[in-house]
């Protein structure tokens, strides 16, 4: 006879029970000590983007050389944005103002001449356009960048055909761009451009710049506004879109004292 058929039978079913109670405290266990996945914890998520104009590039009027560098960096690290789009940038503020920024990828457009060769800055063989960055966690590996098909090229206008950059990646996607200042329906046609490829991209999705474009009359921001998209600007021309699986929580305008004629706008959202 076995030694189990010595057992009594109610014995051995609270041995198989206690078994069974040890085996899920230590399954409980395990499952306690694996971190969550992103999905897991993107509700609630709070996100925040700061939009700059820095007008560095030497060219216009309210160019204040490098105090809006140091400016610029300062509101960077107070504000700890996982988006920043800057605007009226040189190809060297990147390396400048990623050390305020953290851990981050950047991607630099330059606006072109005519003649398709990239604008530069004045008093430097650094170009001229706009920069988005995405912080590392957040950040991918694809880049899109171009040049709007709808330009304003007349004689009077400043002649610099406008450009958009986007990192596209499954956990954010990011664009900045800055848009014609002559020209109002110009300026439009470039908005509708960009916020078509915006639409495609992965969520949630943040389209910021400089806009050229009024809040009301004929053209304006709202004739640009696409569905499945908010936006909240700061009273003038910068903007912030965000895709529409993430609600606004607030909005700060931040002075930069005189550095560049542009505020900062930075704004916070957050997944419902």
């Amino acid at each position: 006879m076995s030694s189990d058929s010595r057992v009594p039978a109610a014995l051995r079913e609270h041995q198989r029970v206690a078994d069974l109670k040890r085996v899920i405290i230590v399954l409980t266990t395990l499952a306690l000590l694996i971190p969550p996945s992103s999905a897991a914890t993107s509700t609630g998520t709070t996100l925040t983007l700061l939009q700059l104009n820095i007008c560095h590039g030497g060219m216009a009027g309210c160019y204040r050389g490098d105090a809006v560098i140091a400016k610029a960096a300062e509101v960077i690290r107070a504000s700890k944005p996982q988006v920043l789009s800057v605007n009226e940038a040189c190809s060297g503020d990147i390396d400048r103002l990623r050390p305020a920024m953290g851990p981050a990828r950047a991607l630099f457009v330059a606006a072109r001449n005519l003649d398709g060769t990239p604008v530069l800055c004045r008093g430097s063989d650094g170009e001229y356009g706009n920069i988005i960055m995405v912080a590392a966690n957040f950040a991918g590996s694809t880049e899109e960048s171009g040049v709007y098909a709808a330009q304003y090229t007349a004689a009077d206008g400043y002649r610099e055909l406008r450009s958009w950059a986007c990192l596209p990646a499954s956990q954010l996607t990011a664009c900045t761009t800055h848009l014609s200042a002559d020209h109002a329906p110009t300026a439009l046609a470039q908005c509708q451009d960009l916020l078509r490829r915006a639409v495609r991209y992965p969520r949630p999705t943040f389209v910021a710049g400089d806009f050229n474009l009024p809040e009301h009359g004929s053209p304006s921001m709202r004739d640009c506004d696409p569905g499945g998209f908010s936006r909240r600007g700061d009273g003038n021309v910068q903007h912030v879109y965000v895709s529409n699986d993430q609600s606004f929580v607030e909005t700060t305008e931040i002075d930069m004292l005189g550095t560049t004629d542009h505020p900062g706008w930075l704004v916070t959202v957050t997944r419902p």
